[in-house]
């Protein structure tokens, strides 16, 4: 399982990069590896739009299931992968590059203290396998 450690990761398996006040948000190989194959990708946000964290920013279904994907911070969207849609396997392939989902720029720095580090993050993934 890969885990980078230059970003940081939530309970539900997103993972946050943060660029001075951008953050790229996408979801972690743990999660991808979980859902398998990665069939469609819905993206239902706009660019300019505001959210808040935890709110539902994607869903993403697979061959075993379906999952949301939500916000780990609150921002305004900047950017949409908008390759996602019509190429989701790349979820699965690459999901801390090209398989990345939106960008926003930072309400708060300080959201991003409530998140795992990448050691954290893969001693609650160990925790949930066994």
């Amino acid at each position: 399982m890969n885990i980078p450690t230059n970003l940081k990761y939530t309970k539900s398996d997103e993972w946050v990069k943060v660029d001075g006040n951008v953050a790229t948000i996408g979801i972690s190989d743990y999660a991808q590896e979980q859902l398998s194959d990665i069939v469609y990708v819905e993206i239902p946000v706009e660019v300019g739009e505001h959210l808040l964290r935890n709110a539902i920013c994607a869903t993403l279904e697979s061959v075993k299931a379906a999952a949301d994907v939500n916000l780990p911070v609150s921002g305004a969207i900047t950017e949409i992968n908008e390759k996602l849609p019509q190429t989701p396997e790349v979820v699965n392939s690459d999901p801390f590059g090209a398989g990345w989902m939106l960008k926003l720029s930072l309400d708060n720095l300080k959201e991003m203290n409530d998140l795992m580090d990448a050691v954290a993050y893969q001693k609650y993934c160990e925790e949930r396998s066994h």
